[in-house]
């Protein structure tokens, strides 16, 4: 009902966590990636990397970090470890000589047109309709913009 709040007998129970639920859905969903990352020789934190690169590229490192929302220190060893399996470099930027700008090699070209087998065989395992996946991607940017806000509301 429209207006009305729903509070559980038990506010601390798990099953009523939000965090809880993100947190398994997360678990199980990047489960599912494992095994259809593997031939292409890439982790699921590494997948989301070169994704950002096939979008756009070359990027600074600074400005890589933000597309996905890691730290620096987290993206560096997944960066060196993409360097050494032969899928981007790093170079100096021309612009700017202090930043590392991060390019696709031939071969990380080369492996966006096997990685477009990724997404309809994560579809397809999950068993949902696009639309309702597309539905699920908005309300989680919701969540994620209304957590970054009361993160900065709060100084954190």
């Amino acid at each position: 009902m429209a207006g009305t709040k729903i509070t559980p007998d038990n506010p601390l129970a798990l099953e009523h966590q939000v965090c809880f639920g993100l947190a398994v859905a997360a678990r199980t969903v990047i489960a599912l990636y494992r095994p259809v990352l593997e031939p292409l020789g890439l982790t699921h934190p590494q997948y989301l990397v070169m994704l950002a690169l096939w979008q756009a590229e070359p990027v600074s490192v600074k400005d890589l970090s933000g597309m996905l929302q890691l730290e620096p220190a987290t993206l560096s060893p997944l960066l060196k470890r993409l360097e050494a399996a032969g899928l981007v470099r790093r170079d100096r930027s021309k612009d700017d000589e202090r930043a590392l700008a991060v390019a696709l090699t031939e071969k990380g070209r080369a492996l966006r047109e096997q990685a477009l087998t990724v997404p309809p065989t994560i579809v397809e395992r999950l068993g949902l309709e696009v639309d309702e996946l597309m539905d699920l991607h908005a309300r989680l940017t919701t969540v994620i913009a209304a957590a970054t806000k009361a993160g900065q509301q709060t100084g954190k």
